[in-house]
Formats: C-alpha cells, sequence, structure tokens
C-alpha cells in the first residue's frame, strides 16, 4: 500500500499524523547526531583541558574557547573566565553555567511528549469516525452491495487511523525514552567532570594564596 493509499484509507485525521510523523522523525534526527557528536567528542577534549589546567589554566581555557560548539566546553569556559574567581565563586559560575544548559540539553522533549500524547488520541477519533461511517452506511433491511462496501471502508478507516496513531506513539516513545536516559547521562557527566575541574582549581588556589617562602 503507497502513502496515497494509506492517507485515503486513513481517513481526515491522517493528515495530522503524517504531521506528527515528519517532525517527529526530523527531530529523531537531529537529537541522534546531537548526542552522537556529544558521545564521541566531550570525554577527549575534557580530558585534554583537566589535564592542561594543572599546567596552565590560560592553556585549558584557550583549549576549551576552540570548541565552545559543545556544552561542557561552555560550562567550564564559564568558570574558567572568572578572574581572580574563590572555591565558592568558581563553584556557583559553574553550576549556573550548567543550570544554563539543560534546556538545550532537554531540547524538544516537550514536543515528543505532545505527539505520544495527542497520536493515539487523533488515532481514536479516527476510529470513532471510520465506525460513524460504517454505521452510516447500515441500513437494516435493505439488501447487500454497495451499503455493505460502505459499512467495510468505514471500519478499515477506523483500523488504519488506530494503527498509523499507536504506530507513531511506540517510536516516538521509544526515541523519547532513549534520549532522556542520554540527558540523565548527561548531567552526571557534568556533575563529575566539574567535580574533578573543582578540586584542581581549589588546589591551584591554595597555591596562590600561600605566602612566598622567605630566604635567608
Amino acid at each position: 500500500m503507497s502513502i496515497g493509499e494509506l492517507m485515503a484509507a486513513g481517513g481526515i485525521v491522517m493528515w495530522p499524523l503524517l504531521g506528527f510523523s515528519l517532525v517527529t522523525t526530523v527531530l529523531i534526527l537531529e537529537r541522534g547526531w546531537f548526542w552522537l557528536r556529544l558521545r564521541r567528542q566531550q570525554r577527549q577534549l575534557v580530558q585534554q583541558a583537566l589535564a592542561a589546567y594543572q599546567q596552565n589554566p590560560a592553556v585549558a581555557l584557550a583549549q576549551l574557547q576552540q570548541r565552545a560548539d559543545l556544552p561542557v566546553a561552555r560550562i567550564f569556559m564559564a568558570a574558567l573566565a572568572l578572574p581572580e574567581a574563590t572555591p565558592d565563586e568558581f563553584r556557583l559560575a559553574l553550576e549556573s553555567a550548567a543550570q544554563a544548559e539543560l534546556p538545550l540539553l532537554k531540547r524538544f522533549h516537550t514536543v515528543f511528549e505532545t505527539v505520544i500524547g495527542i497520536s493515539p488520541l487523533l488515532g481514536l477519533l479516527g476510529t470513532i469516525l471510520g465506525l460513524i461511517r460504517a454505521l452510516s452506511s447500515l441500513r437494516l433491511g435493505e439488501a447487500a452491495g454497495e451499503r455493505t462496501l460502505g459499512v467495510t471502508a468505514g471500519i478499515g478507516e477506523a483500523l488504519v487511523s488506530t494503527a498509523t496513531g499507536l504506530v507513531i506513539a511506540i517510536i516516538t516513545l521509544f526515541f523519547a525514552n532513549l534520549f532522556q536516559g542520554l540527558y540523565r547521562r548527561q548531567r552526571a557527566f557534568i556533575q563529575e567532570v566539574g567535580g574533578h575541574l573543582e578540586i584542581l582549581q581549589r588546589r591551584h588556589y591554595r597555591q596562590l594564596m600561600q605566602p612566598p617562602i622567605e630566604r635567608r
């Protein structure tokens, strides 16, 4: 069955379902590329930045600025860019920057939830409309023929729209849960590497605050 035949068989609710399927496909591809790029690039960048920070914080900041397209790089930059920050100020800068990046990590989650909730309802609406069409074609006491074809078409419309709505909702739910799991892992990763950076910053701060050793 072609797409045109499927659209014709499912009735009017197939048009919004088609729109939902197209939007969901585009967003799934965008989010998939986003998370794939993060998993490939950010861990190596963080390791390099932490190693460079122990030698020279300015070098670490320069490395992060070259990869400002990554959320973890922007979080680190917000803290490292503070001049002569105390440990508390450094921690607050990290936490504030991390909070600012969370909406980007959860981008389109509301859209996925909306599609998951509305698609089955549209399928149910198609079921009701199809049954109404089937019942309106049925006349008691009349011979079988064209009326029977109308009943069959109405029932077919009900089944196609219901199945389409459920398929869209199931696929969207799968990817929404997948991206939600990646989001939780990313939050844990940010907290982990942020803690490592705080430890290094506190050590660096203590060295700066130590009074110079007087020569005898």
